[in-house]
């Protein structure tokens, strides 16, 4: 993979490939750019780029953990644009890379020709915030790609029904490097401190303000139907506020779709088409 440095100084990784309407992937918290690895092939026809942000995947881990924080994220996906000579990008952000994009709506709205958000809006459900805090920066009790396939089968069931093994061991893939040792995850355990210092900081900001920011966007949004994090209630007030939004419910799957299912593919094509 490519990579740029950051003005304070860090190496992030990014792919590029193909040609086209320019569409930027940002994953969400934990993850990396592989996370699109599924809707990929579905996307041929644009330039399709990915993010790892600061502290994920190939990217160099941040020494102030405090820097892994949603404007910071936004900044660097700025100076990514501006290193590539891109005007303009469509986005597609998963969580965490969702309220990147919200953000960059409300600072940078000259940048995006479109958003599309993967389950995510400007209110976020506490369940899924606890069941988030359970697991991020803890490293796996699987010490082999294969049992980490299962543990996730097992624990995404309730919300993924029907989901073959072999999705999971592709999505542990993506989540977990597979050493002598046991897996390690493929982002910084710091995150979790970032988190929590950032809570005991303060009550979380008003997010609708930034949604607020894409009413003269073209913008979509996919939901999981199952989600814990993005309920069907925000998403409503999401329509009444922004009536030129389109979305979709994705059956037998909670946080987060994988993007390739034909109802996240519809909205990701009615999106673009609006560009």
């Amino acid at each position: 993979m490519p990579s740029f440095t950051t003005t304070d100084g860090l190496k992030l990784h990014f792919s590029d490939a193909g040609t086209g309407v320019p569409l930027l992937c940002l994953p969400g918290l934990t993850r990396n750019g592989d996370d699109f690895n599924f809707v990929k092939p579905h996307l041929d026809r644009l330039r399709l780029l990915t993010l790892d942000f600061r502290g994920r995947g190939g990217s160099d881990f941040d020494p102030n953990h405090m820097n892994y924080n949603i404007g910071r994220e936004a900044q660097d996906v700025i100076e990514l644009l501006d290193h590539l000579g891109l005007d303009k990008v469509a986005l597609l952000g998963t969580s965490r890379g969702g309220l990147v994009s919200m953000v960059l709506a409300a600072t940078h709205p000259g940048r995006l020709a479109a958003v599309i958000l993967n389950d995510i809006g400007p209110e976020i459900a506490s369940a899924g915030l606890e069941r988030i805090m359970g697991y991020v920066g803890i490293a796996p009790n699987s010490t082999t790609l294969d049992q980490a396939a299962v543990g996730l089968k097992k624990f995404m069931d309730p919300e993924f029904p029907g989901v073959p093994l072999e999705r999971w061991r592709a999505q542990a893939a993506f989540q977990y490097d597979e050493t002598k040792g046991g897996l390690t995850l493929r982002y910084d355990a710091k995150l979790r401190d970032a988190l929590l210092e950032q809570a005991q900081a303060g009550p979380p900001p008003d997010l609708w303000p930034l949604f607020e920011a894409l009413k003269p966007i073209p913008t979509g949004v996919i939901r999981g139907a199952n989600s814990d994090l993005f309920t069907a209630e925000t998403l409503q007030k999401m329509h009444d506020g922004h009536p030129g939004l389109v979305s979709a419910e994705v059956p037998d799957r909670g946080h987060v779709p994988f993007l390739d299912e034909p109802e996240a593919l519809d909205i990701i094509h009615q999106v673009l088409e609006q560009i």
